[in-house]
């Protein structure tokens, strides 16, 4: 059985990832906080915005597909960029160690909508296309 699933998902991975990514521009995608998680919290609270925490791996092939087609796209930015303070981080690095291990993550990637008071509203592993990421991330704070 768990040959199957790898064989499975390895399979899925290889046809998303020949698939060319829709509505995909860098400028207009997700802008990530470059900084410490302490103060991506305290620009959330300044800006009354939500967090959006990506924790993934250098070695994951669904971290580096929500990189490529995901989170560029024009209409998942938009929404993160006015609702959310983004950061993403490699959970095997740094940060993102202590991170990983204060979220408990099941796999990667993990993504965690929070409020800016660090609540996670929703959470959610894996590749999920721009569609279903915007999705998620309009539920997790009612919009």
């Amino acid at each position: 059985m768990k040959k199957i699933i790898i064989i499975l998902s390895v399979f899925c991975f290889i046809v998303v990832a020949g698939m060319k990514p829709a509505h995909c521009n860098d400028s207009t995608g997700i802008h990530f906080f470059e900084g410490s998680w302490a103060d991506a919290v305290k620009k959330a609270k300044k800006e009354k915005k939500a967090l959006f925490l990506d924790i993934s791996a250098s070695w994951c092939g669904p971290c580096k597909m929500l990189k490529r087609y995901s989170f560029p796209n024009g209409e998942v930015g938009e929404f993160f960029n006015q609702y959310y303070v983004s950061m993403e981080v490699d959970g095997e690095v740094g940060e993102g160690i202590v991170l990983a291990t204060k979220f408990m993550i099941d796999g990667y990637p993990s993504l965690f909508f929070m409020d800016a008071n660090e609540k996670i509203l929703m959470t959610a592993v894996g590749y999920h296309p721009a569609n279903k990421l915007l999705e998620l991330a309009k539920k997790a704070i009612g919009k």
